[in-house]
C-alpha cells in the first residue's frame, strides 16, 4: 500500500481531533477517506464533447441498471492551464465512490458485463492514464454536499523539511476556520496518490471546489486584497510548497452524496 496512504490512515484520529472545529464537525462519524479514480482521455478523430455527452448518459443508465448508487461521476475540461498541462488529454473522466469497496464493486461489475459500453467508449476517446487517489476533505463545501457542476482547481504540493501530516492537519483546520469566518464557500481537499503512478513529483494534490467563477473570484479577492495570503503564510507557508493551480470545469454526469 502507498506509504502516504498508510500515514493518512494511521494519523486519521489526529486529523479529526486536532484540526479545528470546522473539520471535526464535518467528520462527525470519524475520519473518512474518499476514493477517486481519474482517467486522462483524448478524443478520437472526428469525436468531441457531444459524443462524450451521449456516452455519459449511457454510462449513467448502465450504472442505474446495475444499482451502483454510491457513485459520482464528473468530466473535467481544462480552463486555466499551461502549455504542457493538457498536452496528452482533452478531458478527465473522474469517478468517486462513497466507499473504496463500493468503487471496487463498480470495477468488478464493469469487467464482468459493461453491456458493450467499453467498445463505445473506445470509439469516443483514448484514455492513456488511469490513477487513483485518497481524498481528504479539510473544508466542506456548503452544507457538506457533494458538488455537482462546479470549478475545480488543482495544485501539486510537496512537504517542506520538517513538515508532517499531523502538523499540516492542524494548520489546515485553522486555515479552514479562517476562511469560513471570512465567508469563503470553497471546499478544500487534499488528494494522496495510491494507484497508477509511481513517478510522482508531488506528495499530494491540493484541490479547491468553487460553485462559479464569481465565487472563485471572491476567494481571489479574499486572498489578495483581503490579505488572506498573510494568514496562509503564517499557517501553511512553513509546511508545504505548491505550484500554480490549474482550473477545470467539472460537469456532473452521475450524482451521489458521498460524505
Amino acid at each position: 500500500m502507498n506509504r502516504a496512504l498508510v500515514t493518512l490512515l494511521a494519523t486519521g484520529a489526529i486529523l479529526v481531533i486536532g484540526s479545528g472545529t470546522a473539520v471535526a464537525e464535518h467528520h462527525e462519524d470519524g475520519f473518512k477517506v474518499i476514493p477517486v479514480d481519474m482517467y486522462a482521455c483524448a478524443y478520437k478523430d472526428g469525436k468531441g464533447p457531444k459524443d462524450l455527452d451521449a456516452y455519459a448518459k449511457k454510462f449513467d443508465a448502465w450504472a442505474d441498471a446495475k444499482n451502483l448508487n454510491d457513485l459520482s461521476v464528473w468530466t473535467l475540461t481544462p480552463y486555466y492551464y499551461g502549455p504542457g498541462d493538457n498536452a496528452n488529454f482533452d478531458f478527465i473522466w473522474m469517478i468517486a465512490g462513497k466507499t473504496a469497496d463500493g468503487l471496487g464493486r463498480t470495477h468488478d461489475t464493469w469487467l464482468a458485463d459493461n453491456d458493450g459500453l467499453q467498445g463505445e467508449a473506445d470509439k469516443v476517446a483514448r484514455c492513456d492514464g488511469h490513477s487513483n487517489f485518497a481524498s481528504v476533505n479539510y473544508k466542506p463545501t456548503p452544507a457538506g454536499k457533494t458538488p455537482e457542476d462546479s470549478l475545480i482547481t488543482f495544485s501539486d504540493c510537496n512537504y517542506d523539511e520538517g513538515a508532517t501530516f499531523e502538523k499540516l492537519g492542524e494548520a489546515m483546520g485553522a486555515w479552514s476556520e479562517f476562511l469560513g469566518e471570512k465567508g469563503a464557500e470553497a471546499g478544500i481537499f487534499h488528494w494522496y496518490p495510491v494507484y497508477g503512478g509511481g513517478g510522482e513529483k508531488f506528495d499530494f494534490k491540493w484541490l479547491e471546489v468553487h460553485a462559479s467563477f464569481e465565487a472563485m473570484g471572491s476567494d481571489f479577492e479574499l486572498f489578495g486584497n483581503g490579505r488572506g495570503y498573510e494568514k496562509y503564510g503564517e499557517l501553511i507557508g512553513p509546511l508545504i510548497t505548491c505550484d500554480a493551480a490549474r482550473v477545470y470545469r467539472a460537469e456532473s454526469r452521475r450524482f451521489a452524496q458521498l460524505r
